[in-house]
């Protein structure tokens, strides 16, 4: 059977297409997938050796449903259950689309029951043994062609599974579930479909009195760590994010903080003798998110010689020992932005040398030029670019069209789409946020709120700012938040501290799925003379930053409290 009849009968709503397809998602995770059908209700039991986590299976299957628009099949109830285990761990019914007609009707208010087929589960994998099935009858074997490209649904892994009768997949008894794991019908999860492409719905074929094959899920020796640890990446590659979703996934935390240079040892040594100072104080503070942000202001390289010549007047090149990568690894670094002014202080070596490092680390660099960073947690697909006012190397700021294309392919496969973009005036002179290019020793440094906006209605839902050296006002554009600039973080003997230079903070923002702001904090940072961090008492910058808030944008519908927390008016 090729991929094109799957996924025919996958679309007319046969389950057993509809679970081999998922499987192909989760199969290669530990994870088989088994289902059935009863009127307009999708049963799937998803089995691991360790329990399938819920947000990311959910989030998967239901990405894959609205991108099927499978023929009247209006609501999905998944169980996930260990493997030998005869009770569920949880269940989740979502409501996919109304049913066409009437509503209120027995079938829109009532979820039938799933019936447990009967099958002998394997015992747990280990590394070195292959996985033990359970005895099938005689069947006839019909390869499947290898993976193509191109798929709708983006197949993970090739279609190589053979076809067993439907006779195999017996349903007999009730399957047992604990109390308290079973979401009612009241607490359904609502979800709007993806419209379709076509002029008209296909009609769903009558039904035929003959049975339909089942496809067995293709299943793979993994370990139970890689079960609980990958899953969540298979939303990364699967299928694109679903438009007009209503998920009830739990907020996404990110936080985010401005430059970051822990030391330079160019044109002279400028390094701490402990290098574990820098981040000693702030460490605890930085730890809790879902992704941790950074602006790397500095390069990570070897290399002798800089763009910059040996530096003096307002030329500074700073490079910093590759070793100091476990440090920001430590730290708890997940994304690191490299488009910034300095990212060329040693050439393109340096720059290549920079990203190697961090990704080598086992963190991520952003930004060259056409560069999408994709992140999945809690199976949400996060995507990050990187923006200057360099556009020869970097994502530039100041072409907008080229700004709103990228976005807009980011947002083809991503939930959430974070921007990074390096802009604006320096110094103290600069903390005032402007509707107007600004320069900055003849360089235009572009017009941040423009460039803000424009890439939030091409589909951004965060926007972090950094290059000014200060911190500057919040803003919340069409329920998204902008930060227009987050300060200096770090700068060991390389940035000046002096007043607001030295007013610094951990943005952390929650966001829904969805990319919308719900809450945030400001976490008030103090720099040191030596350009350290550390967590700020007197919540200096948080004062700070009410105060630009509230002159620059007074109509934001944002409320900064004393202590930093920031709501929704």
């Amino acid at each position: 059977m090729s991929q094109q009849e799957i996924l025919t009968l996958a679309k007319e709503g046969d389950a057993t297409a509809i679970a081999f397809l998922i499987s192909q998602a989760l199969g290669t995770k530990g994870i088989a997938v088994k289902a059935t059908r009863q009127n307009t209700c999708l049963h799937l039991l998803l089995e691991a050796e360790q329990l399938p986590p819920q947000d990311a299976c959910i989030r998967v299957i239901v990405k894959g449903l609205l991108r099927l628009e499978a023929a009247q099949i209006y609501y999905v109830k998944v169980y996930g259950r260990r493997i030998n285990q005869q009770l569920v761990g949880w269940t989740q019914i979502v409501e996919l689309k109304q049913p066409l007609g009437s509503r209120g009707t027995e079938e829109r208010g009532k979820i039938p029951s799933y019936q447990s087929p009967v099958t002998s589960h394997p015992s747990p994998v280990s590394r070195h043994q292959p996985p033990v099935t359970s005895p099938q009858p005689p069947v006839n074997r019909h390869p499947l062609p290898k993976r193509t490209t191109g798929n709708p649904w983006l197949l993970v892994g090739s279609v190589s599974s053979v076809l067993i009768p439907l006779s195999g997949f017996v349903i007999t008894s009730q399957l047992q579930q604990p109390p308290g794991n079973v979401l009612t019908t009241s607490e359904i999860v609502s979800l709007k479909p993806i419209p379709s492409t076509s002029a008209s719905p296909v009609p769903r074929p009558t039904q035929k009195a003959t049975a339909k094959p089942i496809l067995k899920p293709i299943t793979k020796p993994v370990t139970t760590t890689q079960v609980t640890n990958n899953v969540t990446e298979v939303s990364n590659v699967t299928l694109p994010s679903p438009k007009n979703a209503q998920f009830t996934t739990e907020t996404i935390t990110i936080k985010a903080v401005g430059d970051i240079i822990p030391g330079s040892n160019y044109p002279y040594n400028k390094l701490p003798k402990d290098e574990k100072i820098l981040f000693k104080s702030v460490k605890p503070y930085l730890q809790g998110a879902d992704i941790l942000f950074g602006n790397f202001e500095s390069t990570l390289t070897d290399y002798r010689y800089s763009s910059k010549g040996g530096g003096g007047g307002m030329l500074f090149a700073f490079r910093t020992p590759p070793s100091y990568v476990k440090l920001l690894k430590d730290a708890g670094f997940h994304i690191l932005n490299v488009a910034n002014n300095h990212s060329w202080d040693f050439h393109e070596q340096g720059f290549k040398d920079t990203i190697k490092n961090i990704d080598g680390a086992g963190m991520t660099a952003v930004g060259k030029k056409g560069q999408i960073v994709y992140k999945n947690v809690k199976g949400v697909n996060v995507a990050f670019i990187g923006f200057s006012n360099y556009g020869d190397v970097h994502n530039s700021l100041l072409e907008l069209k080229a700004g709103e294309a990228i976005v807009k392919e980011a947002k083809k496969k991503a939930d959430i789409v974070v921007i990074s973009v390096h802009a604006g005036a320096e110094g103290t002179g600069a903390l005032r946020v402007r509707n107007h290019n600004e320069f900055f020793f003849g360089e235009n440094r572009g017009n941040m709120v423009l460039f803000s906006r424009t890439m939030i209605d091409a589909g951004a839902d965060l926007i972090l700012g950094h290059g000014p050296h200060v911190a500057r006002a919040l803003e919340l554009y069409k329920g998204k938040l902008i930060a227009y600039s987050l300060g200096n973080f770090m700068g060991y003997r390389s940035l000046s501290t002096a007043g607001e230079l030295g007013e610094s903070l951990i943005l952390q923002v929650q966001m829904n799925p969805k990319g919308d702001f719900v809450s945030g904090k400001i976490i008030p940072v103090q720099l040191n003379g030596q350009g350290i961090p550390a967590i700020d008492n007197n919540f200096r910058s948080v004062g700070l930053i009410r105060e630009l808030t509230k002159g620059d944008f007074p109509n934001t519908p944002l409320k900064i409290d004393e202590k930093g927390q920031i709501l929704k008016k």
